[in-house]
């Protein structure tokens, strides 16, 4: 029996990338998407699947009551994915208030339309970084929630109310915690995105501190695949971490990115970093638990980086319009210009 999945923020990195692995994947299934076309909701994400009579797209943020009730209705959604939230610690320091509104109102309406249109499952796409920071040793699921941004706090606050609701209610939810993921489509503000267009343009990396903040990376399609796992095989109520066993300093994976480029490490800037106490210093995830559902990353690191890297070479088109645009522009400064001057 075919399904329709109703994936909120569709149009944004990790979200695109799972409509096109779930199309392949699920021939015959259908997919709507619905994203506030924010600043990383990108239409052209979305540009080759518009003629594919699987696919339907619904511009809307996911704290419109009516907007969600009236897809629910219209679409007879089975399935609920939620990519939906503003997705970059900087940003929330700079105006952590949009967090509250789609992580918290989203979060509950999305829960409150699956259980009264009778949704099959929910699942919520949250992150490592609700657990905070762990010196050694690794994350599992049953761990206390100690968030350490408005970006990560927003994030467990979605988190509780799946887990209010499911309990509460019986809504058949469920959670995936995803690791540092990377790939094609990822909005060119986060590090690797971020570093790869600035080397491409022989502009200066700003590496925040010593660069030895360790984080676990995943490749988006391996990401996809875990969310796509715990969907259909995960335990309603549960929590389910997806990581890539990929653990890395910044500065080692910011040194890979200018080797993969051929461009000399003197690119490189070490600058103070601006979330200071708050940035974590390491995440490491547990994955036993999804591995038991038959879930395992496919991809190594160094081959995944190379994918990525070539992605961005190959695709200038799609990221030069964003670099180039104001408000990209303003970001950059607002955070990069005492340090990095007219290297914009």
């Amino acid at each position: 029996m075919s399904r329709t999945l109703l994936v909120t923020g569709g149009a944004g990195f990790i979200g695109t990338n799972f409509v096109r692995y779930w199309m392949e994947n699920y021939p015959d299934d259908r997919i709507v998407v619905l994203d506030a076309l924010t600043y990383a909701g990108n239409p052209a994400n979305m540009e080759e699947l518009r003629n594919d009579s699987r696919f339907r797209f619904y511009p809307g943020r996911i704290e419109d009551f009516t907007v969600v009730e009236g897809i629910f209705r219209w679409e007879r959604i089975s399935h609920v994915l939620n990519f939906a939230a503003e997705s970059h610690n900087d940003r929330s320091l700079m105006d952590p208030t949009g967090l509250i509104s789609s992580n918290v109102t989203g979060v509950s309406i999305l829960l409150e339309c699956s259980r009264k249109y009778g949704a099959e499952r929910m699942l919520h796409v949250s992150t490592d970084e609700v657990y905070g920071e762990i010196e050694s040793g690794l994350f599992r699921e049953t761990d206390p929630l100690e968030p350490r941004t408005p970006y990560s706090a927003g994030k467990a606050s979605g988190e509780l109310q799946v887990r209010a609701h499911q309990i509460a209610y019986g809504t058949k939810s469920l959670v995936t915690r995803g690791s540092n993921t990377f790939g094609p489509f990822q909005f060119p503000e986060k590090i690797l995105p971020f570093f790869i267009t600035r080397a491409m343009q022989d502009k200066m990396l700003p590496l925040y501190g010593d660069g030895n903040q360790v984080r676990d990376w995943i490749f988006v399609r391996d990401h996809c695949s875990g969310i796509a796992t715990a969907l259909l095989k995960g335990e309603i109520g549960q929590v389910y971490n997806v990581g890539g066993g990929n653990e890395r300093p910044n500065i080692e994976v910011t040194k890979m990115v200018l080797q993969a480029l051929s461009k000399p490490e003197t690119l490189i800037k070490r600058i103070p970093d601006p979330r200071g106490a708050s940035h974590d210093k390491r995440y490491a995830l547990n994955t036993e638990k999804i591995e038991k559902l038959g879930w395992k990353p496919s991809a190594t690191f160094e081959e995944a980086l190379g994918k990525t890297v070539q992605w961005y070479v190959d695709h200038r088109f799609w990221w030069e319009e964003i670099v180039n645009s104001t408000r990209y522009r303003q970001f950059v400064k607002a955070f990069y210009g005492p340090y990095l001057g007219e290297d914009l």
